[in-house]
């Protein structure tokens, strides 16, 4: 099992030129096999405590008919169950929602799969909610439903009962317009409620692209029916900003010529404020307290030489804090600042004009240059004032955010062949998913060995 290091990141040697641990496809292009030789099990410094932190648990996933490998994508948990989501495969299967029971974080037991009736697509994204609505009580699982191949016959949204975890029932879909027929489906998604409502917040990244205008990337969806989800609103993202053209570009400020795509989106603890990660556009907070018709708050927006990118964002403080994440694939483009994606910090205590704080980016995203996709920052969340960041070759960060104007980072997990999609704090454990490798689990208990 891999070990963990704290602190200063452990820095291996450069091979063939290529950075650390780069290796090289005869084509040309590299991969990246993560930090080795990591073998003690150190004890967490900092303040949160994390005491002999370690990987407890490697769980590969497989496909249940022909054994080959499935590639993991995000990972989610609710009530000591985990929920990991499949991305592209190589087989071309429908692999579906994977459901692991988390009662011995050691031993991460398979005890469902759903989502897997639905041949040509993949499912990234699932987010799990207890809600109280006039047709549903119990636990609402909400799966983004995203298009593979030719042989989809509906993408969008997919809402099933997850109350009895291992038996999932299938109550309803939400399937992304006609005019996007031919388009990817929700790609990233959130569940919210307001008092006896249950709202899906839908980010159908490139939406407006493939539709030819049609519909917009961002849609709420009152869910509180699951039988009968009724979309409420698109966002519109010319009501803010004005020469945004037909294929959702627009110039900024400083005259970079920006694009549009909401690729995911969040709510706060009450389900007022909507935080859409807008890519270029930054994160876009909207107030839904009506959803019917929300209304623009405020935007975070970016340096000339910074690459937009906002793709994921987590709440502390209360809500105060904004946690903006990254994706910049490529470190090297022209006109802008090297490096990979990293970490902005916003004061967003008044929420129409965010105030950057800090940024936080590791050594390897400042500094190296090759590789795909490389060592950007990923996937935020936020436990108390612990930042947890899924990071592909960087593994899992952990940054102290106790004062967010000064990001302190307090550990990584970096595994072997490290690619990891997604993180979630849950309970007595940290879970992280690995494209390659499948589902990790890291123990914050006293272990010593």
């Amino acid at each position: 099992m891999a070990a963990l290091v704290f602190a200063t990141p452990v820095m291996a040697c450069d091979i063939d030129g290529l950075g650390k641990g780069d290796y090289e496809y005869e084509d040309g292009s590299s991969y990246r096999f993560g930090d080795e030789g990591m073998n003690e099990i150190p004890i967490m410094e900092g303040s949160k405590n994390f005491k002999y932190l370690n990987e407890s648990a490697a769980v590969p996933l497989q496909d249940s008919d022909s054994g080959l490998p499935v590639t993991g994508a995000d990972v989610y948990a609710h009530k000591g169950y985990a929920y990991m989501g499949t991305h592209r495969l190589g087989s071309g299967s429908n692999e579906g929602i994977r459901v692991f029971d988390m009662k011995d974080p050691s031993n991460p037991v398979e005890v469902a799969k759903f989502a897997d009736n639905l041949p040509g697509t993949w499912q990234e994204k699932i987010i799990v909610k207890s809600v109280n609505t006039p047709h549903f009580k119990g636990d609402l699982a909400v799966v983004s439903v995203q298009r593979f191949n030719g042989d989809a016959e509906k993408v969008g949204t997919v809402i099933y009962d997850v109350t009895n975890p291992e038996n999932p029932v299938e109550l309803g879909f939400w399937e992304t317009p006609e005019a996007h027929l031919n388009g990817g489906g929700t790609h990233e998604l959130y569940l919210t409620t307001q008092g006896n409502r249950a709202l899906l917040l839908a980010a159908n990244s490139g939406s407006y692209r493939r539709s030819g205008g049609a519909i917009h990337d961002f849609t709420i969806v009152d869910v509180s029916n699951p039988a009968e989800p009724e979309e409420l609103f698109q966002f519109d993202p010319a009501t803010v900003i004005p020469n945004v053209d037909s294929n959702y570009r627009f110039a900024d400020e400083h005259g970079q010529t920006r694009s549009i795509s909401v690729h995911s989106v969040i709510a706060d603890t009450t389900g007022k404020y909507a935080y859409l990660s807008a890519w270029d556009m930054g994160t876009v907070i909207l107030d839904i307290s009506n959803p019917e018709d929300p209304e623009y708050v405020g935007r975070t927006s970016f340096e000339q030489d910074v690459q937009g990118a906002a793709h994921s964002a987590a709440l502390a403080k209360g809500g105060n804090v904004l946690i903006e994440t990254r994706e910049v694939f490529n470190p090297t483009r022209h006109g802008y600042e090297q490096g990979f994606g990293y970490v902005r910090i916003y004061d967003i205590k008044d929420k129409s004009d965010p105030k950057l704080l800090s940024t936080f980016q590791t050594d390897n995203a400042a500094n190296k240059t090759t590789g795909y996709p490389g060592f950007t920052v990923h996937d935020p969340k936020v436990q108390g004032n612990t930042l947890f960041l899924s990071h592909y070759f960087d593994g899992v960060r952990i940054v102290d955010i106790t004062d967010p104007s000064t990001p302190e980072e307090i550990g990584a997990y970096v595994p072997e062949k490290s690619n990891i999609w997604g993180v979630f704090a849950h309970r007595n454990y940290i879970l992280a998913s690995d494209m390659e490798t499948g589902l990790k689990v890291l123990q914050k208990n006293n272990r010593n060995k």
